[in-house]
């Protein structure tokens, strides 16, 4: 193992969320205000999913009365104290860029409803435990 790997290994996070493109999440963000800390919400829905290791990034999409508003979370920050899907959407494609163009309904997904854990369990039970 390389040593870059190695230092990734030890300083990312052991577990990371099973999302996708096209969820609909809600990232706790730990924010400080002064010299308190609280935990805000973000809930959008996820357009773009990069890089991989310690470096690995989601891009979290909202409105806010009526405008577009994105953010970009390193999944490994220990500021980012959880993210929780909430909802699965159905998507064709690995970034969902073009939601930005669109404005009211048509901006919604289709939903998956419980597929996603299934097609997970029939995965686990098909390789053997070593």
């Amino acid at each position: 193992m390389h040593r870059m790997q190695k230092i990734e290994q030890e300083l990312g996070k052991k577990t990371l969320p099973n999302i996708k493109v096209g969820d609909t999440v809600e990232v706790h963000y730990l924010i400080k205000e002064g010299d308190k800390e609280r935990v805000q919400l973000f809930i959008g829905t996820v357009i773009a999913l990069k890089g991989r290791g310690i470096r690995r990034t989601v891009t979290v999409r909202r409105i806010v009365q009526g405008e577009g508003v994105e953010r970009v979370f390193p999944l490994h920050n220990p500021r980012v104290k959880d993210i929780v899907p909430t909802r699965q959407g159905e998507t064709r494609r690995a970034k969902l860029y073009f939601l930005r163009d669109r404005v009211g309904k048509s901006t919604r997904l289709r939903e998956v409803f419980g597929e996603r854990e299934e097609a997970a369990g029939a995965s686990a039970e098909a390789e053997p435990a070593t």
